[in-house]
């Protein structure tokens, strides 16, 4: 059974069943353009619009390096994405690649992942989304009933908090306290949802169904929208920066910083979604690592400006709201440009939407193709040439949590798996070195020796630690930097003996310090949706995979 789990699949293997395959059928018309824009509108989504607040709430004006920081495992992580998806350009993105790589448990824990992040992550923006929206109709003089635009748990909570001292209440907390009172009852239960959270969903899995022409038209359009909407609030905030707000930089130190991870990660995370469109692609050999690296340039400048002027308008006390963009400018006295940015932000957040909505179910697609999930999940539409099943049931996945479920909940659920598959990405590169399958590949990571540097990088780290006093402090408070310690000690011996690139092992170790930076109840829920996930397939997967039909085991 152990070599069983293992089975790999190879390149030409992969690619030919992609070719024969009812996807075959997908129409191919992105190029490098539509790829980039698919990109920044993955990228820049709720992360810009929302969650940058809540970063920089906590961290002050020094989450900026943060942003620097996170974006540079973020360049490790895309170069080893871009090599993969240049090699096996098909639809499945790091699911694919560590099938070719690792074996078939270690492609469907990274497939699960997958499909987890996509549709946390479209929870946030559509929840995101709900924010701006009643901000909008707010603006107009149109008053959207609380109980219709929030999460049981956050009015609850809220009602709760005014009750025991309505004195120290927040003006959120009795607004959404005033909304849970105005709650009609079902029972002794209050009813209490996002209704434009699940509307946004639906309309948006209506048109990734129709088409990914229509799509590609839409997310473009989006996009251009987008873009102009933050140069507008970068060119006119820079009008209201007050320096004083940037002192200090980093008011609670660097752990005020870096208990940002999750919101800053979460900022990040879309560019993986350009592969998962790949059999969409006019030529993806060249056109999916050029849009990678494009987009993770563009999105990195952008958030660390935005962040600048965010944190220099107004004191980062002020930020913990979850529409920062329109709040500055409200608080400053521009309210004209507050609603502009209201207004825009509602159409400009969809494009985020458009974007996961077409990858999750490309991802579903892919691992039925397979043999690991039923073959409904991998039937094209005759008329509309889309993965059809897959789509209705990410839009039922997506949709339905969001009506109930507050959006820091999703924020933290969605970095673990992210965190995981980037690593295996990453080490994946190291295995087609070793293999000389990166001799096939179109687009490769630019090698520097790590045979030396890698082990005297962690030498270097321990004796700063050591000196500092702080090393052991650190790894009593965060047990996860054993494992961050150990896989630096395994990576500089297998670095020394095999000569391995220097960026693949950077993208590793930077992922998984990141991961040591999230909290045990991000793991814990990260590792009950992977329990769930592991029964699945032992129960269909294992059994029902075409490679264990076909008997083939490959080391």
């Amino acid at each position: 059974m152990s070599n069983s789990l293992f089975r790999k699949k190879t390149v030409n293997s992969v690619l030919t069943e992609a070719e024969h395959s009812a996807s075959g059928q997908m129409m191919k018309i992105l190029g490098v353009r539509d790829l980039t824009s698919l990109g920044i509108a993955a990228i820049i989504g709720a992360g810009i619009f929302s969650t940058i607040g809540r970063a920089s709430f906590n961290g002050g004006p020094a989450v900026s390096l943060l942003f620097v920081f996170t974006a540079i495992a973020c360049v490790f992580t895309a170069l080893s994405y871009a090599q993969f998806a240049s090699t096996v350009p098909v639809s499945g993105s790091a699911y694919t690649y560590a099938y070719v790589a690792f074996g078939e448990i270690f492609a469907w824990i990274i497939g699960w992942s997958l499909i987890l992040e996509y549709a946390v992550s479209n929870m946030v923006v559509a929840i995101s989304w709900s924010e701006y929206f009643t901000g909008m109709l707010a603006g107009f003089g149109v008053s959207f009933p609380g109980w219709l635009s929030t999460d049981y748990g956050s009015a609850a909570r809220a009602y709760e908090a005014v009750q025991q001292s309505a004195a120290s209440a927040t003006d959120a907390q009795r607004t959404l306290a005033a909304a849970y009172e105005a709650a009609p009852s079902l029972g002794s239960l209050k009813v209490i949802m996002d209704l434009p959270a699940g509307l946004i969903t639906a309309l948006i899995t209506a048109l990734v169904y129709i088409g990914i022409k229509e799509s590609r038209n839409a997310s473009n359009a989006l996009v251009v929208l987008k873009l102009a909407v933050i140069a507008l609030v970068i060119g006119a905030g820079v009008f209201y920066i007050k320096p004083a707000n940037w002192t200090p930089f980093a008011p609670n130190g660097v752990g005020g910083v870096l208990s940002g991870v999750a919101s800053v990660f979460f900022a990040f995370i879309g560019f993986d979604s350009i592969s998962t469109t790949a059999e969409e692609c006019r030529n993806p050999q060249r056109d999916l690592p050029r849009a990678m690296i494009y987009c993770l340039v563009i999105c990195t400048v952008l958030y660390v400006l935005i962040t600048l002027v965010l944190t220099g308008m107004v004191n980062y006390k002020e930020l913990g709201v979850d529409d920062p963009l329109a709040y500055v400018f409200q608080k400053v006295g521009v309210d004209a440009m507050a609603g502009i940015i209201s207004v825009s932000a509602v159409v400009a957040i969809t494009s985020a939407l458009l974007a996961y909505q077409l990858g999750q179910p490309r991802i579903w697609m892919t691992m039925s193709r397979d043999g690991l999930l039923w073959p409904i999940f991998s039937s094209i539409h005759p008329k509309y040439r889309t993965p059809w099943f897959s789509t209705i049931v990410t839009g039922l996945l997506v949709a339905l949590p969001s009506l109930f479920l507050d959006m820091q909940f999703f924020i933290d659920l969605t970095s673990v798996g992210t965190f995981f598959a980037f690593i295996m990405v990453c080490g994946g590169i190291l295995y087609l070195d070793a293999k000389g399958i990166s001799a096939q590949s179109k687009f490769k990571v630019p090698y520097v020796n790590g045979k030396y540097l890698i082990g005297l990088g962690l030498i270097g780290v321990v004796a700063w630690g050591l000196s500092g006093g702080w090393l052991f402090s650190s790894m009593a408070e965060k047990p996860l930097l054993y494992v961050f310690y150990l896989t630096w000690t395994v990576l500089s011996v297998l670095a020394f003996q095999r000569s391995f690139s220097l960026l693949p092992v950077l993208g590793i170790l930077t992922n998984l310090y990141l991961m040591t930076e999230l909290g045990l109840s991000n793991w814990l829920i990260f590792v009950v949706w992977l329990v769930i996930g592991l029964v699945l397939y032992f129960s269909y997967g294992y059994r029902k995979s075409k490679l264990a039909k076909s008997g083939t085991i490959i080391s």
